[in-house]
């Protein structure tokens, strides 16, 4: 059985205050246009609002989300200063869509993509074919600083019932202590460490081409790369630079990204996401 031809999105997990952003439709139009055969589900307690959202709507498949994932795990945030800090910032909710989006791949299957996501070309058929699909990232430093393999949930591609995706996804409840990534990344390099034939790794320039560093999102956001040669998405790290007061990594923020913008400036992300611009 073939990795279904399904892709999910999670989004509005929390209260939604801003209208639909020119980036999350990018997101939503490029999968659309690479894929038109494929059905695109929009997994969200609340559901987002403004003229963009209204243009995309009808091509989703609108799946509420019921229920807190978190309910049984929220204590585990006094347990260290990370998890207190995502609590005072009320963060959760990207925890909550890391359980959502492993209990959809393990049970249904298709394709998760993070909303920052711009999709570059269609993935070659054969990646389709493995039961459980995901792409490297840049190394990390460990304890001792050695440089070690690391993965990213930004993206991954699941058959149904994938072993994988089911063991994670069981783990991760065991391993949740409140910080950002003991359950997520960190596990998934530990499971493929420990299972390797469970899961295809794929290189980072399929899905990850340009990393979190400076470096990486001025390549984005300030370059012109035009080699796309094997670029399939591009994961964009909005988290890093969205607001216009974080300048730890990068000056860009989401007041930059507009039509005009996009239009006129050549870089990277602007180059390949004019394609996709809504058309008023």
């Amino acid at each position: 059985m073939k990795v279904p031809l399904v892709f999910h999105f999670i989004f509005g997990l929390k209260v939604q205050t801003e209208p639909f952003h020119l980036m999350h439709y990018l997101c939503l139009a490029s999968c659309a246009a690479h894929y038109p055969d494929a059905v695109l589900q929009m997994h969200y307690r609340h559901e987002p609002f403004g003229s963009l959202w209204d243009a995309i709507k009808p091509r989703l498949n609108l799946r509420p989300v019921a229920g807190d994932r978190l309910a049984t795990l929220r204590s585990k945030y006094s347990s260290s200063r990370e998890g207190l800090y995502i609590l005072q910032h009320n963060l959760s909710y990207a925890h909550e869509a890391d359980f959502i989006r492993l209990e959809m791949l393990a049970t249904e299957g298709g394709v998760y993509a993070d909303m920052d996501t711009l999709f570059v070309q269609r993935m070659p058929d054969w990646l389709f074919h493995h039961d459980f699909v995901m792409g490297e990232e840049t190394p990390t430093l460990n304890a001792q600083g050695l440089r070690q393999p690391s993965l990213c949930n930004a993206l991954m591609l699941s058959r149904p019932g994938a072993a994988f995706a089911s063991k994670w996804l069981a783990d991760s409840y065991t391993t949740f202590d409140g910080t950002w990534s003991s359950h997520s990344c960190k596990l998934a390099a530990s499971g493929w460490r420990d299972a390797p034939d469970t899961v295809c790794i794929v290189p980072q320039r399929f899905f990850f081409r340009h990393d979190q560093t400076p470096q990486g999102l001025a390549t984005l956001y300030e370059g012109l790369d035009t080699d796309f040669s094997e670029i399939y998405s591009l994961h964009l790290w909005a988290h890093l630079w969205w607001e216009e007061s974080n300048t730890d990594y990068s000056h860009f923020h989401h007041g930059l990204i507009t039509p005009e913008r996009i239009r006129d400036v050549d870089t990277t992300f602007n180059v390949l996401a004019r394609r996709y611009l809504p058309r008023v």
